[in-house]
């Protein structure tokens, strides 16, 4: 019996590398199913690591429809994920993601898993009208329902990979201080996309009836910033504080990243969403933590080897 076929969008990505390691790396999963590796150029190293893995690799444009009906065709599932940051276009990346739901509509794949997240303007009611990169993907969201596409939605969480070094870091009296526009109680979805995303989507390929046309979050657990201080201290044995910025010192941080002033403004709603309406509106993470069959990585397994934080073993 031949195996099914799963389309991995963004294969050399944080959450679509997840996702193929996952599948390739289960016996259970990858004696059912054949990964289908997609990104932009076969020939860089990336994409040849996934060959080396055992994916097949092709390319395709997500501006293309037609690129993309190669790439899907013939499949039974497909993860889908689109990447707002690589233009800054919320116009654009709906589009993306249309064009991504047209054609496996049109090529009649039988389980979608679309990379999605709350819509953050109808969620505060007009309060946080700027945070775009969730916005766009959750009129994606919709557009895949409305089609009738037989899909799950992986709403993934905050990436622990934001943190080291640009949140958390040493000040030059040598102690380290996470800042945040946040209360310290705030309740963060913390989640390594990098390690887990392919957990969460694995997970929901295998128990696809169970899931289908369900939201599914992808996220370890709720954390508070003063856990993720205390986490780094447990960790490293080092002295860390909390320290709450306004929301202009955040954006004079974000200035200093390089972000436009428009972002700045995005991210900081980004960042009051997770205390003032919830980042997946103050829904709980058991039954999405649930379908996983393995664990999760957790914040203090997370640092121990960041790169950002090597000065900190010191």
């Amino acid at each position: 019996m031949s195996k099914q076929i799963i389309t991995v969008f963004g294969a050399t990505g944080k959450q679509g590398g997840s996702v193929v390691d996952s599948i390739l790396g289960d016996a259970t999963a990858s004696a059912r199913f054949a990964v289908r590796a997609v990104t932009r150029d076969v020939s860089k190293p990336s994409a040849k690591a996934l060959v080396a893995k055992g994916a097949e690799v092709v390319s395709a444009n997500l501006d293309d429809k037609e690129s993309l009906r190669a790439a899907i065709k013939g499949s039974y599932g497909v993860f889908a994920v689109t990447n707002f940051w690589e233009y800054l276009d919320g116009d654009r990346e709906i589009a993306q993601g249309k064009n991504i739901a047209d054609v496996c509509k049109e090529e009649n794949v039988q389980h979608t898993i679309w990379s999605s997240v709350l819509n953050v303007t109808k969620l505060s009611k007009g309060v946080l009208s700027k945070v775009a990169h969730f916005d766009s993907k959750a009129t994606i969201e919709e557009y895949f329902r409305d089609l009738g596409i037989p899909a799950t939605y992986f709403l993934a969480g905050f990436y622990m990979s934001n943190i080291p070094g640009q949140m958390l870091s040493a000040s030059p009296d040598g102690r380290w201080t996470l800042a945040l526009p946040m209360p310290d109680d705030a309740p963060i979805p913390l989640f390594a996309a990098e390690l887990d995303t392919g957990k969460f989507v694995k997970a929901i390929f295998l128990k696809r009836e169970e899931t289908l046309g369900k939201r599914v979050y992808g996220a370890t657990a709720y954390t508070t910033p003063i856990q993720i201080v205390e986490g780094f201290k447990k960790v490293f044995e080092k002295d860390a504080v909390y320290r709450r910025q306004t929301g202009e010192e955040h954006k004079a941080t974000l200035a200093g990243y390089g972000y436009p002033e428009a972002i700045q403004e995005e991210l900081l709603q980004n960042m009051r969403l997770v205390y003032e309406f919830g980042y997946y509106g103050g829904d709980k993470l058991d039954w999405s933590v649930s379908l996983v069959d393995e664990p999760l990585t957790t914040w203090e397994e997370y640092i121990k080897d960041q790169p950002a934080f090597a000065a900190a073993k010191q």
